[in-house]
């Protein structure tokens, strides 16, 4: 049986306490560490949770130890950052890309980053722009496995309330059947699920994953 051990960064958002959850549940995955600004309520014997300061490099560097897997799940959205940009990209930017940076050096041989539709550097949106420069600056390190997660609009039970969320999930499962795969919703356990599936089967090379592939990976 494999022994893997994996770090996740965002652990306590919609996709990442999913992925949480089902690393615990894992038995090829003997050690979980988590970075975290704050202690998360979960007790496992694999559990590892470190408190970060992001902004302190040298303590981000050490956090990270070494291990085999990088799941990062890092994102937040403008209300939260009150349209603040700079604020914005120092979390959906700069965390990923910090994580990548250390984590290479650490000799980790697979990063697994959830992005979005439509991810591309050369975007005029901010939002799509900026995923994709995470994206391009990620997979400039070479890791041996980098797997990139594009879901569209993401189902499931958010922590926090945000305006219009279910009025939004309402319009997505009604316009599911009508939209080009890519487009389509999708419950962010799924997008979970093909992350572990993902690391699991440790397949080499770039790899990008939208609607189709994340769905597949479920069935």
């Amino acid at each position: 049986m494999q022994h893997l051990s994996a770090v996740l960064l965002g652990a306590s958002g919609l996709v990442g306490s999913h992925v949480l959850e089902l690393l615990l549940q894992e038995d090829r995955f003997s050690v979980v560490r988590i970075l975290v600004r704050k202690p998360l309520p979960v007790n496992h014997p694999k559990l590892e949770q470190i408190i970060v300061d992001f902004n302190d490099f040298e303590a981000y560097r050490k956090s990270m130890g070494s291990g085999d897997c990088i799941f990062c799940c890092i994102g937040t959205t403008n209300s939260r950052v009150k349209g603040d940009r700079l604020v914005y990209r120092s979390i959906d930017f700069d965390i990923p890309v910090n994580a990548a940076r250390f984590g290479k050096e650490a000799g980790f041989r697979q990063f697994l980053l959830v992005s979005a539709i439509g991810a591309n550097p050369s975007s005029r949106f901010f939002y799509p722009r900026l995923k994709g420069e995470v994206e391009s600056v990620i997979a400039s390190f070479r890791f041996p496995c980098f797997h990139v997660f594009r879901p569209s609009f993401l189902l499931g039970n958010r922590k926090e309330h945000r305006s219009g969320e279910r009025l939004g999930q309402w319009i997505a499962t009604l316009l599911h059947p009508l939209l080009p795969l890519k487009y389509r919703s999708i419950h962010a356990k799924q997008v979970a699920t093909a992350m572990l599936v993902a690391a699991l089967k440790q397949h080499e090379g770039i790899h990008l994953h939208h609607y189709k592939e994340m769905t597949q990976a479920n069935s």
